[in-house]
């Protein structure tokens, strides 16, 4: 074999003798201190998120064990009294009830709806292609303003709402001034804007379900009931349970619509506990006792979404086949 010319061997580079070199373009080695760093840093974010929530609720929940208003500037410390004092309040109860009612309500209706227009929508006809592009608007919607919007509508004298039911001999309605009507269009105004939240959910749960069992129950004559009740809706219930989860929750601690639309009138018939706690810390200023009404609600909310949570993993492990005792 011809040796190499001089110029060649100048050309190839210095003999490492074999050691570890890196490729000309390849990555550069990262240096072991910073891998075994770069775990850490992740979650630097995390542990920032998790304090500037976890430092307010601890700040909150001190504040609770105080008497302090803008009338006592230097509290004393009154331990659980205000707890006590709330929950031996009729106001209390009434507000509890309220938001028990609104939650249940709103969360029924909305999923009765949303399953519904999911179940249309998935046909796949050209109507329900348009209609599937135009379902997210209320989403788009602020629920302040989607209140506003419902409250100039549901006006008495000069709202659309009694003048288009006026020829049907319903145009004298008082929807916003009576305790029950006001509940009610709280209740529309809610599932008027988040109905679609539902249906999205529950169309993309539709169209995720697998084609054999439904194509074996219509080769046996199955019809639409029975199709329904023992194939769709067992299938589709852990979907539909996520946004069941989503919207009792929120409907819990619901105050944007119902402020904006009745301020929580007439009287205090839809003064929900979210409305109650603004109203005993920025109206009364009372610091303590409204802080007390967001802890108590907190603590509501949090035991519904444990116990929801842990039946939607049971029916989750149900649908999937495993046995979950």
């Amino acid at each position: 074999m011809a040796s190499l010319t001089k110029s060649e061997t100048a050309a190839a580079g210095p003999d490492t003798g074999g050691a570890d070199r890196r490729p000309a373009g390849g990555p550069r080695r990262v240096p072991r201190w910073r891998r075994s760093a770069r775990p850490y840093l992740l979650i630097i974010p995390a542990l920032l998120l998790t304090g500037g929530i976890l430092y307010p609720f601890g700040l909150g929940l001190y504040y609770t064990l105080f008497d302090y208003s803008a009338s006592k500037p230097q509290p004393d410390v009154v331990g659980f009294e205000n707890y006590l004092t709330i929950f031996g309040q009729d106001a209390f109860w009434r507000s509890a009830l309220v938001t028990a009612l609104y939650a249940v309500g709103a969360t029924a209706v909305e999923l009765v709806l949303g399953v519904g227009v999911a179940l249309l929508l998935n046909r796949s006809t050209r109507l329900g292609r348009m209609l599937e592009k135009v379902l997210i608007l209320p989403l788009m919607i602020a629920p302040v303003i989607a209140a506003i919007m419902w409250k100039l509508m549901l006006q008495p004298s000069v709202g659309v709402v009694n003048y288009l039911l006026r020829p049907f001999g319903l145009g004298d309605v008082q929807w916003t001034d009576t305790p029950t009507g006001a509940l009610l269009s709280s209740i529309t105004v809610d599932v008027w804007v988040y109905t679609p939240f539902v249906a999205i959910l529950a169309l993309a749960g539709l169209r995720s379900l697998p084609r054999s069992p439904f194509e074996a129950a219509a080769v046996d004559g199955a019809g639409w009931w029975f199709t329904f009740r023992k194939l769709t809706l067992p299938m589709l219930w852990p979907y539909v349970l996520v946004a069941v989860i989503f919207r009792f929750m929120d409907s819990l601690k619901v105050f944007d619509i119902i402020y904006a639309l009745t301020e929580g009138g007439p009287g205090d018939s839809t003064v929900v506990l979210q409305i109650r706690a603004y109203l005993e810390a920025i109206r009364f200023q009372r610091y303590s006792f409204g802080i007390s009404y967001m802890i108590i609600l907190w603590a509501v909310v949090y035991l519904m979404s444990m116990v929801l949570v842990r039946y939607l993993g049971r029916v989750q492990s149900r649908a999937a086949g495993v046995s979950n005792k």
